[in-house]
């Protein structure tokens, strides 16, 4: 009998202690993972990826401004650059350009009469003119064509410019001389050169010399170009 009972306490204290073993480490296991915390509970890293994304737009959603849509102020720089605060005082205070004006003279061609550009072009060439890509016919104030321009031969009728890949096909009934003032170098010899190419092309096709009204030149409209030319020179 007593040995029966000595074997019972003994199974009962394993029953005993392997339980409580059971229960610590069934505890210590919910206590480490618990299931219905983890379901509840947010992760920081996914918040705060959800505040980021929806207080932050992607970059590439954002349409970057336009140039004109920038603005600078000068209050929101402690310490402006010198350079452009002397940009902000020429654009200010912008220099007046200086006074132009212009000396034109026309070769008109007799009515039904016509310069040819066979005719005009070895004309011009002789007179130290030199064809532009703009068209034009220019004098330098070097006759090898280098140098500032003085004065510029034109087509008086529109386009106002002059074919020289088909001067052979090309005609016009008139052509216009000017320079505009004031001009480099010597006013006076440049206009000077300008009249005297007016007069041997009108000797060369027989035109009319005429001022800038459209009128014949006489003396006293040249006069009036040599004054106009000193007040510039001046």
């Amino acid at each position: 009998m007593a040995e029966e009972l000595r074997w019972a306490l003994i199974v009962i204290s394993v029953f005993v202690i392997g339980g409580l073993l059971i229960h610590g480490l069934w505890s210590v296991r919910k206590k480490d993972n618990p299931d219905v915390e983890q379901q509840e509970r947010v992760e920081p890293n996914e918040a705060s990826a959800e505040t980021s994304e929806s207080s932050q737009p992607y970059a590439q959603e954002r349409d970057e401004p336009e140039f004109g849509d920038l603005s600078f102020s000068a209050e929101n720089t402690e310490e402006p650059d010198v350079e452009v605060e002397e940009a902000a005082d020429t654009e200010e205070q912008p220099e007046s350009p200086a006074p132009t004006d212009f000396i034109i003279v026309h070769l008109q061609m007799p009515e039904g009469l016509a310069m040819e550009g066979s005719q005009l072009l070895p004309a011009v060439n002789m007179l130290g003119f030199k064809y532009s890509d703009e068209g034009f016919f220019n004098r330098h104030l070097d006759p090898a064509g280098t140098g500032p321009v003085l004065f510029r031969l034109v087509n008086m009728y529109n386009p106002g410019t002059f074919d020289i890949d088909n001067m052979e096909q090309f005609s016009t009934a008139g052509v216009s001389l000017f320079m505009t003032l004031p001009c480099d170098g010597d006013g006076l010899s440049a206009f000077n050169m300008l009249h005297s190419a007016a007069k041997k092309l009108a000797d060369e096709f027989g035109a009319t010399i005429l001022d800038s009204n459209r009128e014949e030149m006489t003396v006293d409209s040249v006069r009036e170009y040599v004054e106009k030319v000193r007040s510039f020179s001046a």
